[in-house]
């Protein structure tokens, strides 16, 4: 693949004159921590059934409205034809990840060569798409990634249809000087820890591309590398992340009595451990809250590598999650913080300055970096502004799952279900707040 620098991003995105031009290009187009899982849901839970369904938390955009059906339609029936290749498969076996060499198993490897996404469900209801996934885990899990890529830059592409190309080369000048003023400004800590995650809404895959080596050459060894695995290989950087909130609320749907139910979190990091190690034992405690994650935790949880505050605020989640290692006699300077729930330059800023010296930090820096063009269109483009979409799992072997999340905006799951959740797991320390990407 030639060098984004070379690569003329009005000019390409104007002559889409051929008759498709594929979305997803390749199945490693992917978040690493979906490998990470995939292999343990395979050894652990083969024959699971879950859905995955599209979830748009901005009603005011209608999305299908902005996006036409038939083009949908013919980037998830592409998406459906492509395989892993040789050279892709050598990768993942030979590659080095988190210090660990044959982080895949030969079985799991031998799998995954004839791995295809499985069938999808799509129609229109009230401006939106309806768009789910059913199947089993093993195979509905993969598809999460490459539906919200393909949706995002399908909205992207329409939005910029009304565009010539000069307009596109003022927009992609503007947008590239926005990304480089944030790069310049993060050039102020050298000991600051910034990757990428910002593949499930960004911009386009191109876009994605110029960004990942923006900041590969702008901060040098600040940049640790990046969620997705086929810039990962493309650009030799290092494939990072680790697990989801699928995990817990698979395993969550799964359970038959209370008792199971407030184990469930716990039971998924006893499953992970059995497989993954070392600066792989990081732990996502929001799924149903973090206060409630942390009042039932065993005592083991604490010698983990760190934690990803997902939907807490930054500052107030990582302050929670020290006094919890504090208590347990752990020295937080010896652990990782994660933050990565739509983050921008002013909260990385200020939370690198906040926790600097008390505990090991890194960002993964998303949406705002792989999606961020307001105000560089010559015209005011709405359909260019980033908009949260999710694509969760709604149900496990006919069971509804939920997530809570320490954010009630973000929180997922039928009513009824959720409002169970609530009553056990408690509702402390949850705070509104506005989700914007």
């Amino acid at each position: 693949m030639a060098s984004m620098t070379k690569t003329d991003l009005a000019r390409r995105v104007y002559n889409h004159t051929w008759k498709l031009d594929p979305i997803c290009r390749s199945l490693l187009d992917t978040d690493f921590y979906k490998l990470l899982m995939l292999q343990m849901i395979r050894g652990l839970y083969p024959d699971v059934n879950a859905t995955f369904s599209l979830m748009n938390r901005n009603k005011r955009v209608q999305l299908a409205a902005e996006i036409d059906e038939g083009e949908l339609r013919e980037q998830l029936d592409h998406a459906r034809t492509i395989r892993f290749t040789k050279k892709e498969m050598i990768w993942l076996a030979g590659n080095t990840f988190y210090g660990r060499k044959q982080i895949f198993q030969p079985d799991f490897l031998a799998w995954l060569a004839d791995f295809r996404l499985p069938e999808y469900e799509l129609r229109r209801h009230n401006g939106q798409f309806e768009l789910h996934f059913h199947g089993r885990w093993v195979e509905t899990t993969m598809w999460e990634i490459p539906a919200l890529a393909i949706i995002n830059e399908l909205r992207s592409r329409a939005a910029m249809r009304s565009l010539g190309p000069f307009a596109l080369d003022v927009l992609y000048a503007r947008a590239k000087a926005k990304v480089w003023s944030k790069v310049e400004r993060l050039k102020r800590y050298p000991d600051i820890r910034i990757s990428d995650f910002g593949t499930r809404r960004r911009h386009s895959f191109l876009w994605q591309r110029w960004c990942v080596e923006a900041l590969k050459e702008g901060i040098g060894e600040a940049f640790t590398g990046t969620s997705n695995v086929l810039l990962a290989m493309d650009t030799d950087l290092e494939a990072l992340g680790t697990n989801a909130h699928e995990l817990p609320m698979v395993l969550a749907a799964l359970t038959d009595t209370e008792e199971e139910l407030k184990a469930a979190p716990y039971r998924v990091l006893e499953d992970w451990q059995s497989y993954y190690g070392g600066n792989l034992l990081i732990v996502l405690p929001d799924t149903f809250g973090t206060e409630a994650f942390l009042r039932a935790a065993p005592d083991w949880v604490a010698g983990w590598t760190g934690f990803r505050p997902d939907s807490a605020p930054p500052i107030e989640g990582g302050e929670r999650i020290i006094s919890w290692w504090k208590e347990r006699g752990q020295d937080p300077r010896d652990k990782l913080l994660i933050f990565s729930d739509g983050l921008d330059v002013d909260t990385i800023e200020r939370t690198h300055r906040h926790f600097k010296g008390r505990v090991r930090m890194a960002f993964g820096w998303g949406t705002n970096l792989t999606n961020d063009f307001e105000d560089c269109a010559p015209k005011e483009i709405d359909s260019l502004k980033a908009i949260s979409m999710v694509c969760k799992v709604s149900e496990a072997n006919g069971r509804p799952a939920v997530k809570l999340s320490d954010n009630p905006e973000k929180a997922t799951g039928d009513p009824q279900a959720i409002k169970r959740y609530l009553e056990i797991f408690g509702s402390e320390e949850r705070v509104r707040r506005p989700v914007t990407v």
